[in-house]
Formats: C-alpha cells, sequence, structure tokens
C-alpha cells in the first residue's frame, strides 16, 4: 500500500528524514529559544549546500553543538573550534562555525535586550504566522521584503551567514511563514 497523502512536491516519500521533518516540524511555530537557536544554526549550514545534507548531519550538529545550547556555543574558544573542523559528522566549513559562534554571542545580546530571541523574532510579524497560498511550488519566493528587513536588521546587529534568503528558509522552518502547499495536509493544520 503507497501513500497519497497529498504533500509538498519538495518531499519524497523515499527519503524518510525528510518526511518525518515536513509532516512533523517544517512550518510549525517554534516560540521556543532554544529550538529557535538549533534552526538558525541549521539553516547558516545550509546555505550553498542542498536541506538534505545538513538534516541528514542534524544529530552530528547537536552533538558537535553543545545540544544547540546558545549559551555554551557562546563560550567556545580556538581549541573548540580546531576540534570542530575535525568533526566529520558536520560542515567543516571554518566560517560558518565561527558565525554560529558569533551568532551565538549576538543570540544572547537579543535575549537580554527583549527577554527572549523569540520575542524579538515574532515581533515582526506581531507574534502570528503569516498565511500563504501557493498552489505550485514556483510560486513560493526565495526572499520577500519582510526577510530583508529582518536580514538587514540581524546584520546590523552583528549576526553572520544570515542573509535574506537563509532568514526565509529561516522563517518557513520556524512557522513564521505557512508555505505549505494548499493542497499539502499540513496546510489547513497549520492556519490559525
Amino acid at each position: 500500500m503507497s501513500d497519497t497523502t497529498p504533500r509538498c512536491g519538495w518531499v519524497s516519500l523515499h527519503k524518510p528524514t525528510y518526511l518525518k521533518y515536513h509532516d512533523e516540524e517544517w512550518g510549525v511555530p517554534v516560540y521556543d529559544d532554544l529550538k529557535m537557536f538549533e534552526f538558525l544554526v541549521l539553516e547558516s549550514f545550509q546555505a550553498g549546500l542542498s536541506w538534505e545534507i545538513v538534516l541528514n548531519k542534524r544529530e552530528n550538529f547537536r552533538n558537535a553543538f553543545s545540544n544547540f545550547d546558545y549559551r555554551k556555543v557562546a563560550e567556545y574558544d580556538e581549541k573548540k573550534i580546531e576540534e570542530l573542523l575535525q568533526d566529520k559528522g558536520i560542515v567543516r566549513n571554518q566560517l560558518k562555525i565561527r558565525a554560529t559562534i558569533n551568532n551565538a554571542r549576538r543570540y544572547l545580546e537579543i535575549i537580554e535586550e527583549f527577554g527572549g530571541f523569540c520575542k524579538y523574532f515574532w515581533n515582526f510579524t506581531d507574534g502570528r504566522p503569516l498565511q500563504n497560498g501557493f498552489k505550485e511550488l514556483t510560486e513560493i519566493p526565495t526572499s520577500t521584503p519582510l526577510s530583508d528587513a529582518i536580514a538587514k536588521d540581524m546584520k546590523t546587529r552583528g549576526f553572520k551567514f544570515l542573509g535574506t534568503t537563509v532568514i526565509y528558509a529561516h522563517m518557513q522552518a520556524v512557522g513564521m511563514v505557512n508555505d505549505h502547499l494548499e493542497e499539502c495536509f499540513r496546510y489547513k493544520q497549520l492556519l490559525p
């Protein structure tokens, strides 16, 4: 018996990790700072690569980056950077590793200023997910004026490897925008 559940066109039934991610996580609103940081780390490492590569290494990233505890990552030093550069389980890109540590430090600054990173991030949409209504994958943008504004604000705050395209992918992942196709079973489930 085959699965005939309608899903977004980028999902493959032959890739269980992708399928589980789509069905259970992608587009679900995230209001937890730890989970939000996890997605920021993964999205920044995905830049220039396929999401599948990063998703398949997710547990390795979790182990390498202290369970995505931004407080611990902010304390990483040169010795830890060298250790990460030797870790074959993650994407060993020195610029992205350094950006992750920098971003953890900026993350803490945002938490101090706003009382939580999620409070800061969700403030851009008044705390509510934006509902799109796309019928085809080709309609889904890779960036928007909102992702431009968020990326610009984060850049002025010192974040790295989080340009508008990465931020839009992040917005999709953490449910700030519902970009499931209208025919996808998750679209209606994620409507307010």
